[in-house]
């Protein structure tokens, strides 16, 4: 894959001392995109959707806390509240007052935008979002990670908790482990070289950080907050997904306000980004080109 290099890094401090990883890419005047990143992940995931994107967007993009190059909490700083804290931190910084972004979360960065719904900072800079391949509730009691989990509902709710938040390491970067990563993420006819960039990412992810997010999605209840998410939205979601299965996609569809559409996408699994960037990207360039105001504040492009 080619790596784009961003125009532009930041260190964005966030209310608790955290110190965020910032990149921008592309051109000043040109739209702003705000993305958002997964559980375990980091800026790299979205990569394939920066180059699908092309040069007509200002795309901006974060490492969680703990995650990537950003810095971590101490052990109380793992929680939606901290998660919304530090988008709002970002749109800040990167996202001038009286200007717009359309953004962008997948999975745990999906339900980053949601916990930070009722926030003036996504209130006010937020023309339109896009959710992918999330959920807001009951994401343990609906995983399919678990072969058993579609027997027994109290056996699959108690055996996605643990492995959610067990801190335990992944062992070395091998085609065993890479392949346990693609049965979990990934659909099964995914491309070798997809697998592996996506189980190496993974792999970078400390335990530690791995386990207390885990933990925070594993009692996620964000329904009220994601009813205040007051922006045209389109939910996205792979058919083929294990992690957040497609009903996710339609219980949000109840909830969100302002859902525009369901994108099911077919044979995909749980990472969007890296599966299918170009559906993602044009779903971002449409959201762009209907919601996102002309004008000195917003140039608009054409996707």
């Amino acid at each position: 894959m080619n790596t784009p290099q961003p125009t532009e890094e930041l260190r964005v401090d966030s209310t608790d001392g955290v110190t965020l990883h910032t990149e921008i890419h592309g051109r000043d005047n040109a739209p702003t995109v705000v993305l958002s990143h997964a559980w375990t992940c980091s800026t790299a995931l979205w990569h394939p959707v920066v180059n699908a994107l092309g040069a007509n967007y200002r795309v901006i993009l974060y490492d969680q806390r703990g995650h990537g190059r950003s810095t971590s909490p101490a052990r109380t700083g793992y929680s939606t509240t901290a998660l919304a804290d530090d988008l709002c931190a970002v749109l800040e910084a990167t996202v001038p007052a009286g200007q717009q972004a359309v953004l962008g979360g997948h999975s745990m960065g999906g339900m980053t935008i949601m916990a930070a719904a009722r926030r003036p900072q996504v209130r006010d800079r937020a023309a339109a979002t896009l959710l992918a391949s999330t959920g807001s509730a009951n994401l343990t009691a609906t995983s399919r990670v678990l072969p058993a989990a579609a027997h027994s509902p109290r056996f699959a709710d108690i055996g996605h908790r643990l492995l959610l938040s067990a801190p335990l390491p992944l062992g070395p970067h091998t085609p065993i482990t890479r392949a346990g990563v693609k049965y979990m993420a990934l659909a099964p006819d995914t491309d070798p070289d997809t697998a592996r960039q996506c189980a190496h990412m993974i792999h970078q992810c400390p335990t530690t950080t791995r386990a207390r997010w885990g933990s925070v999605l594993a009692k996620l209840d964000i329904d009220t907050e994601a009813a205040h998410l007051d922006a045209p939205t389109v939910v996205a979601h792979g058919t083929s997904d294990r992690l957040t299965p497609l009903r996710h996609a339609h219980h949000l569809s109840s909830v969100l306000p302002r859902c525009q559409q369901i994108l099911e996408i077919p044979g995909i699994g749980h990472m969007t980004p890296l599966e299918t960037p170009d559906h993602l990207a044009g779903a971002i360039s449409e959201l762009v080109a209907t919601h996102l105001r002309t004008g000195p504040a917003n140039t608009t492009a054409t996707p």
